[in-house]
């Protein structure tokens, strides 16, 4: 078998000149690549491997329909043409009873043909980017399918009966106008990870919580007001998105889940996060930033494994002191909130590598600070510091002190001074001590990292 991969019409058309080294055999090609070959329409060679051709590559061309003999290559497995200026999919694609693979994504491409149920053995679509408002019937007769990508459609409903779909593992949706699921998504007993961010959802449809093999949702990006407790029914759910909402309220059952590792809620209207937040052991990464949280709930010291946590942009006026037992931390982000100082717990988390406290109301840190060795990034503009603890002299690993928005290099250095009052030795510069900006542009928040 002689596979060609060419990057040039010259050089492509240059290797596929029949071989002659043998009398009476034939050449055997099985796979064609002619990406990025500014090509108008499928090559005539093509056609001369119709036979034996099984992978053919078009992608990021100018092709704009796919004439006929291009479905007489029956053994044909994988056709990718992506990124073209095809407006349909012809009912000719039917022959192609052999296709495993197919992508039409980025072309303009309005409907799936109802033949399209004769390519049985299609295990991947890849569709993404194209004007489709619904699907055939006979979509649902594609049995063998296992993963499914429709992001960025005009699609309103999935057919009444999408559930016959049982082998589908994968299922990316995307910025569509779906407001609600058939009822018969609940066959989907192997469906692992769910897309269904940027579209029109005002609530989670009841349907999800019977897709119990579930292990990444993205809910992101909705008009959700609620996270209900149903949610918790998915055991084996890892990874939950539901940021960009309107989510006023996280149902305590939420705590079900009990495999999830990844949960974000950023951008959403919490007020509060429930004391069962804590029952999530298995969290790594926790956001919440971008709500109008005015307290964390003790328990969140409970996520022993939690790596990352982002708390931004709310409205914080204390930490809990149980925030030390977050020891495998090492992203810390509390930027725009009202805290007026840390807890001497925070000392603990000694993991930390990565913490922002801009834009606070900070007028000291505690000494315990100074335990949080490997720390490498502390941001610390826009609060109202009169100087450091001199504990900050055993940060060796710091590479970056952000006392300004305006300093202009990452380290600055500090003296060593007798504070005022207490006689103790503090650090200082000529940047202390802080003259913190107005309120006024407190709820904007800003991503440092």
């Amino acid at each position: 078998v002689q596979c060609l991969e060419m990057t040039t019409k010259r050089k492509l058309i240059g290797r596929l000149v029949p071989c002659r080294c043998f009398r009476g055999e034939e050449e055997i090609i099985s796979v064609l690549d002619y990406s990025h070959c500014s090509l108008q329409q499928v090559p005539k060679e093509v056609f001369n491997f119709e036979r034996t051709l099984e992978e053919l590559y078009l992608d990021a061309n100018q092709i704009e329909e796919l004439p006929k003999q291009l479905f007489n290559c029956q053994a044909l497995r994988k056709l990718s043409i992506p990124d073209n200026d095809l407006s349909s999919l012809p009912s000719s694609i039917a022959s192609l009873v052999n296709l495993k693979e197919l992508d039409i994504s980025k072309n303009g491409v309005q409907e799936f043909p109802e033949n399209i149920k004769c390519c049985k053995c299609l295990t991947i679509i890849e569709a993404s980017v194209n004007p489709i408002s619904k699907l055939p019937d006979g979509f649902t007769q594609l049995l063998n399918l296992t993963q499914l990508y429709l992001n960025d459609a005009f699609l309103e409903f999935l057919p009444a009966n999408f559930g016959r779909l049982v082998k589908l593992r994968i299922l990316e949706l995307r910025e569509n106008h779906l407001k609600t699921l058939p009822k018969s998504m609940h066959k989907l007993a192997q469906l692992e990870r769910l897309d269904l961010g940027n579209n029109e959802f005002s609530e989670l449809p009841e349907v999800l919580d019977q897709i119990q093999n579930l292990r990444e949702l993205w809910m992101d990006n909705n008009a959700l007001q609620v996270l209900p407790g149903s949610i918790g029914k998915l055991k084996m759910l890892v990874y939950l998105d539901m940021s960009k909402n309107r989510i006023e309220t996280v149902d305590p059952d939420v705590s079900g889940c009990e495999a999830l590792e990844d949960l974000l809620l950023s951008s959403n209207m919490l007020q509060q996060l429930p004391d069962s937040i804590g029952l999530l052991k298995k969290l790594t990464t926790l956001k919440v930033d971008d709500n109008q949280l005015t307290v964390l709930p003790n328990t969140i010291g409970n996520l022993s494994l939690l790596e990352e946590f982002d708390c931004s942009c709310n409205e914080l006026e204390s930490l809990p002191s149980t925030v030390g037992f977050l020891h495998s931390l090492r992203t810390l982000a509390v930027d725009e909130n009202f805290l007026p100082e840390l807890p001497r717990e925070i000392g603990s988390c000694k993991n930390v590598t990565v913490m922002s406290l801009r834009s606070n109301k900070l007028e000291f840190l505690p000494e315990e600070i100074g335990q949080m060795q490997k720390l490498r990034v502390l941001n610390l503009s826009d609060n109202r510091l009169k100087n450091l603890p001199f504990s900050f002299t055993k940060l060796k690993e710091l590479a970056a002190l952000w006392l300004s928005d305006n300093q202009s290099k990452a380290l600055i250095p500090l003296q060593t001074e007798a504070h005022p009052e207490t006689k103790q030795r503090v650090l200082t510069n000529y940047m202390f001590p802080q003259q913190p900006r107005g309120d006024e542009g407190r709820f904007f928040c800003a991503i440092i990292f």
